[in-house]
């Protein structure tokens, strides 16, 4: 299979489980116990994308300046700042880590 052939059938699996997710009786969304797996699946899918995208390069890891910027801006959230100066912060630390010489 192509790599366009496998995105097409992703596509198409991906719009048949959304469609299925109609059939689904609102009772059963509605229960805690569903809307707290829907809660926590999302936070653990955000993580993960972070992670993946803060050290992984392909196959492997690398520890380069968005580690510590993401440091950053976990600290940054802790101190509950406006998003904007979040997102300013993990930046700067970045930009500054990189200007250093660290890749």
């Amino acid at each position: 299979m192509t790599v366009w052939q496998i995105i097409l059938l992703a596509s198409i699996l991906v719009l048949g489980i959304k469609l299925l997710g109609y059939l689904v009786p609102p009772r059963v969304l509605e229960a805690p116990t569903a809307a707290r797996t829907a809660e926590l699946t999302t936070v653990a899918l955000l993580s993960a994308l972070i992670v993946v995208q803060t050290i992984g390069d392909g196959q492997g890891v690398v520890i380069d300046a968005r580690l510590p910027a993401l440091g950053v801006a976990a600290v940054l959230f802790a101190l509950r700042l406006p998003f904007i100066l979040v997102i300013i912060g993990a930046a700067a630390t970045a930009a500054a880590l990189r200007a250093l010489g660290w890749q």
